[in-house]
């Protein structure tokens, strides 16, 4: 996609629009053409002993076939207010001051589009009636164009509007049908008469109010940029952008204005020490978490992701109790540390199996909405699945729910898929006890893989108690140098030596094997080899695996810790243009060694073969306690039987 021109939609032009957007929620008459009434026709009081007769019926042949709806009245600010006690809250009043919003900028951009398309002086023509028949096909187009921009802005302008007000809770409209294109002030009545219809439908306490024109913002926009894909003469919007200065809102096209607002984060946070053993992982979320607040805001693209030392997605595996959500809350805590003092928006979110629904496709519809808030190039983004062998469902499992395939289906187009962009403004984390349960492709698209075995030394579980003890008590040190041991450089190069040898037994076999025919790896082709020789003893090490371990070498490359100054003060790195921070990272980045990549490859494959093993030896633990229950049934039936 090619950089465009960014414009300002003036304000002194919106606030133009202010009384003519007053005015539509305020009340006008529409009969619908394309959608049926859902919500209970509002009866106007009558004088007492009025009666009433039959509705009309032409007998004039063809008007019997038109539609005999009769218009409504459509008064949106009576509905809104209509749930309140006397006096209109604060979440009415949101709602109510987004939608005017939105229908001003709608109306602005407009007219703006008229000025700069032949459309305005046709109207001018029209009105003055000189429009000549050869442009009449012209003028219906562009008045088509006109009406689906401002459908699409002022929905666009809703969404991004309501973000900051909206809670968990989501509301399902269903499909928008009043979508006129006759001109734009028909199609603003239009939608706003069905949206008059969703609220008295949907909207039945106030907590769903917001939800509910969220909802219906977010279903306008995807009927319409459908529409949008064959209609004619929408250059003049789709080749140009647009900025709201006073809402940060930009319009560009047809492609949804996410709110750049980061969500306030609830957490108990951790800081790096309270994090025992650990050393690997611990350490690769750290230069993580700097890595992403390498992203350029002007350029979307962090330099990390252009060299190629960029995680952007990784599995941290282990035991019940090994420390994953201490992880989660220190690399989440230190986000939103660095965030807050560079006054960058910091956006967390986490994907849980509460966010399986039973309704089908509403599953896949919670990780797209997921994976798309934690995209958003506007922020700096941390997305963590928690438990995903529960969540993701493996293909071909007939114990997983069609929910749960969903979000499989979901993650893996998300995350390796054919329109996947890395452009390092986010990360995701995949986190499970039993990371055999996750479906194989799945696993694969993790490029880096953090084992979060928890304490393991003498020192680490002297470390623990201590910290978790806390200072309630008088209980003396005794002859230990506290957390000394959770100095990270010096664990992790120890655990880093600890790869040189494979550490699975049936990798050990084949790297024994290899290094008796070859001796020492120490070239590319011996390397190969032994990749290869992995690939037989296990099939699912394909190109990916390499994929995943030629990136975490690269990852290596750049086993460098960008330093505190940096983070502290943002004009030292933060702040700079692109190519000084690319200039900067290159500068700090060491060689890549034979050492390096005999370790990686040696991480990944033990991840992998620990993987297959666990997930064979459950398969077969299970099938060996059916046979014995299968057997005792067998015996008890026979005993009992005459």
């Amino acid at each position: 996609m090619t950089p465009r021109d960014t414009m300002e939609l003036k304000e002194e032009l919106i606030r133009a629009q202010y009384e003519a957007a007053l005015a539509l929620l305020t009340g006008f008459d529409h009969a619908p053409r394309l959608a049926k009434a859902t919500a209970p026709v509002r009866v106007e009081e009558r004088s007492p002993g009025l009666g009433s007769r039959p509705r009309f019926r032409p007998t004039t042949p063809g008007l019997t076939t038109r539609p005999t709806t009769r218009p409504g009245g459509v008064r949106l600010v009576e509905r809104v207010e209509a749930g309140s006690d006397g006096l209109v809250s604060p979440a009415q009043a949101a709602v109510l001051h987004a939608l005017r919003r939105a229908v001003a900028i709608a109306l602005a951009m407009g007219e703006t589009f008229a000025a700069q398309s032949p459309l305005g002086e046709l109207k001018k023509a029209n009105l003055e009636g000189r429009l000549p028949d050869l442009k009449r096909s012209e003028f219906s187009d562009l008045l088509a164009a006109e009406a689906l921009l401002v459908l699409y802005t002022f929905a666009n302008a809703t969404a991004y509007l309501l973000a900051p007000h909206l809670g968990p809770l989501a509301v399902e409209v269903g499909t928008v049908d009043e979508i006129l294109t006759d001109n734009a002030p028909l199609a603003l009545q239009g939608v706003l008469w069905e949206l008059d219809q969703d609220i008295a439908s949907f909207a039945t306490d106030e907590p769903r109010l917001a939800a509910t024109v969220s909802g219906f913002a977010e279903a306008l926009m995807e009927k319409v940029a459908l529409r949008a894909q064959t209609a004619p003469r929408l250059e003049a919007f789709t080749s140009a952008s647009w900025k709201v200065e006073a809402d940060g809102l930009a319009i560009g096209g047809f492609a949804p204005a996410r709110a750049r607002k980061g969500s306030t984060i609830t957490m108990q946070f951790k800081k790096p020490h309270e994090v025992v053993g650990n050393h690997i992982a611990k350490y690769q979320s750290l230069r993580l978490a700097k890595m992403l607040m390498a992203y350029d805001f002007e350029r979307k693209l962090n330099p990390f992701a252009e060299l190629g030392g960029f995680i952007f997605t990784f599995m941290g595996d282990g035991k019940p109790g090994t420390g994953k959500t201490t992880l989660i809350q220190m690399m989440a805590g230190l986000l939103n540390e660095y965030c807050t003092n560079a006054g960058y928006p910091f956006r967390y979110q986490n994907f849980s199996i509460d966010q399986i629904d039973s309704y089908q496709g509403k599953s896949g519809q919670n990780a797209k909405a997921f994976i798309d808030t934690v995209l958003d190039p506007g922020v700096i983004g941390f997305g963590t699945i928690d438990d995903i062998d529960q969540v993701a469902g493996k293909r071909g499992d007939r114990q997983s729910s069609a929910g749960q395939q969903e979000v499989t289906a979901v993650f893996m187009q998300a995350f390796a898929g054919a329109g996947t962009v890395v452009r390092g403004n986010c990360t995701f984390g995949m986190f499970s006890n039993y990371p055999e349960n996750v479906d194989d492709a799945l696993r694969q698209r993790a490029g880096a893989r953090f084992l979060v075995d928890g304490p393991q030394t003498r020192e680490d579980y002297i470390d623990i108690l201590s910290l978790l003890l806390g200072k309630t008590h008088a209980i003396p040190l005794g002859d230990h140098d506290l957390f000394a041991a959770q100095e990270i450089r010096k664990a992790v190069a120890a655990s880093y030596d600890g790869h040189a040898r494979p550490q699975e037994a049936a990798l050990l076999r084949v790297w024994d094997k290899v290094a008796a025919d070859l001796g020492p790896l120490d070239t590319i082709a011996k390397i190969g080899r032994y990749l290869k020789a992995i690939q037989e003893a296990d099939a699912r090490f394909t190109g990916r695996a390499i994929k995943n371990i030629t990136d975490a070498v690269k990852v290596r490359a750049m086993d460098f810790e960008l330093p505190d100054e940096w983070m502290e003060q943002p004009d030292l790195f933060l702040f700079k243009p692109y190519e000084d921070k690319l200039t900067m990272i290159r500068d700090l980045m060491t060689p890549i060694t034979v050492e390096m990549v005999i370790q990686e490859v040696n991480r990944y494959a033990d991840s992998d073969f620990r993987y297959a093993d666990t997930s064979d030896e459950v398969a077969i633990e299970g099938m060996v306690r059916e046979y014995r229950r299968t057997e005792e049934a067998k015996r008890r039936w026979m005993e009992g039987k005459p």
